[in-house]
């Protein structure tokens, strides 16, 4: 899809670009003009969500980027309050009439919200909607081991992508190790940390080894350990600076260094088992 983005393969055999482009926080006014930045720049996977209030921009930007649709990703996501069949159906239409779009790329549960016990039945409705060819791959959003194991149980259909908080101060190997066994890929949000890394020494001594941002050599080791990850920014540069993370690697010595700042308590957004809705948030 990208000409130096890599792909990464599913197990329901479609297929993503392994770098995209997320707009969390990003003003629904402002989205468009970001969103054909970055359609400029190279990225072709647009991720987005119902909560984040900018799949109109996000439409728009699509549409006027002057990109194929086919050449593009785009993902977007079913929020905590429409669990269920009929609600999950009826969110689905909605975004998709704001993202003036025929069919996603991937749609997905952003948080499982165990409380409310809907989860599984929003699952099935997502899968007649791929079945319909509305969505062509299904994902999930920070679901734990339990979470998978049981939409497996109750469809026998598991997600391509599990998108979950992953950085080096909070690596979730045994999360990760569960993806492996099951052909789940592994897909990072807050891939920088939402800033806490900026000072560490040894993220500092790598990114002066190779002349690079601290953002790239966390953005790097994601493609390394072979994550897929989104990051952000308003700013045309950035988006080229953080794009601009396949012409380097790390080496086996980095990334054990790096695999060293792993700390199971350093989690820094919502614990998904307690996570409900925007009022708790």
């Amino acid at each position: 899809m990208s000409a130096n983005i890599p792909n990464v393969v599913f197990h329901d055999g479609r297929s993503a670009p392994q770098f995209g482009l997320g707009v969390w926080q990003i003003d629904n006014s402002l989205c468009s003009g970001v969103v054909q930045a970055a359609i400029s720049e190279g990225y072709r996977l647009i991720d987005t969500a119902a909560i984040y209030g900018n799949e109109e921009g996000v439409g728009e930007g699509i549409a006027k980027s002057g990109i194929p649709r086919e050449s593009l990703f785009v993902t977007t996501k079913l929020w905590n309050d429409h669990h269920g069949h009929d609600s999950t159906k009826a969110a689905f239409e909605e975004s998709l009439s704001k993202l003036q779009l025929d069919y996603v790329d991937m749609y997905m549960i952003h948080w499982p919200v165990p409380q409310e016990n809907r989860f599984v039945e929003a699952w099935e409705m997502m899968i007649n909607l791929r079945n319909e060819g509305l969505i062509k791959s299904l994902g999930v959003c920070n679901f734990n081991v339990d979470h998978l194991q049981r939409l497996l149980d109750k469809t026998g259909v598991l997600p391509v992508i599990n998108q979950i908080e992953l950085h080096p101060g909070f690596q979730q190997a045994e999360l990760r190790q569960f993806h492996n066994e099951h052909n789940i890929l592994t897909q990072a949000w807050s891939p920088l940390g939402l800033g806490t890394l900026w000072e560490d020494p040894t993220l500092l001594e790598i990114a002066n080894k190779h002349k690079r941002s601290i953002a790239q050599i966390l953005l790097r080791w994601q493609i390394e350990v072979g994550n897929l990850v989104i990051t952000k920014s308003l700013k045309r540069d950035r988006l080229k600076e953080n794009k601009d993370i396949f012409s380097f690697e790390l080496s086996d010595d980095d990334l054990q260094q790096i695999a060293a700042l792993d700390n199971s308590e350093g989690r820094l957004g919502p614990d998904p088992e307690l996570f409900k809705t925007v009022a708790e948030s």
